[in-house]
């Protein structure tokens, strides 16, 4: 498989109780494609900050973010994140005054990638795939529970035909069930449609199911054998 994300270098820190405090410390690291990945490490010690600036959210003070050979700067950090990049978040981010099906086709008109041109039609068989059935996409978002809401999360963060998938602890409000059940979708989208999947979790069990576990400690990340 080839390489899709490229950390090199990544420095950040900042100021506490004056002094400063090193999260990152020359970090690298290479992502391949169609590869679910999960992130494991202390509390405190930088995994929501690495993943803010993998997915363009947040600006390492030095280093580079390579998206397939390019430098994610230079590309231009909105153009990436609209384009290459979902996102999933543990408290979902919906916008709760519309509905599931609405929400994703926000998402799709977002972005420059060519899509089918019945949005409509693709938001249904998206939403679908990730176990919402039509009935449900029509609900108002604070009629559903939190799995829903996090399956609807995640056909958002993929309507768009992006390549790489981040989610911060997306299982963190969610029961065990339907913990298992959100990874396997992670799973699918890693092996049937070639999505590369970055998990930050506490959870060993979401860690158990990756292809790759790495941990984040000291600043830097290691594989987990």
């Amino acid at each position: 498989m080839s390489t899709i994300l490229k950390l090199e270098n990544i420095n950040y820190g900042y100021i506490d109780g004056g002094y400063r405090r090193e999260i990152l410390k020359n970090l690298s690291y290479e992502f391949e494609e169609g590869t679910f990945y999960t992130i494991l490490g202390p509390s405190g010690s930088g995994k929501t900050t690495l993943l803010s600036i993998m997915a363009g959210l947040d600006k390492q003070e030095s280093g580079t973010v390579y998206y397939d050979g390019e430098d994610i700067a230079k590309m231009g950090l909105t153009k990436y994140r609209r384009n290459k990049v979902g996102v999933v978040f543990q408290s979902y981010n919906l916008i709760s005054y519309l509905t599931g099906l609405e929400n994703v086709l926000l998402a799709m008109t977002e972005t420059d990638n060519k899509l089918p041109p019945n949005h409509k039609e693709l938001a249904y068989a998206v939403l679908r795939m990730v176990g919402i059935v039509e009935s449900k996409a029509d609900r108002m978002i604070s009629r559903l529970s939190g799995g829903e809401q996090q399956r609807i999360a995640i056909a958002r963060a993929i309507a768009g035909n992006e390549d790489l998938i981040f989610a911060d602890e997306p299982t963190g409000n969610l029961d065990s069930e339907t913990e298992q059940e959100i990874i396997r979708l992670f799973q699918m989208l890693a092996d049937r449609f070639g999505k590369t999947i970055i998990v930050v979790t506490h959870s060993n069990e979401v860690s158990r199911f990756s292809d790759r576990r790495i941990l984040l400690k000291n600043g830097v990340l290691n594989d987990i054998r």
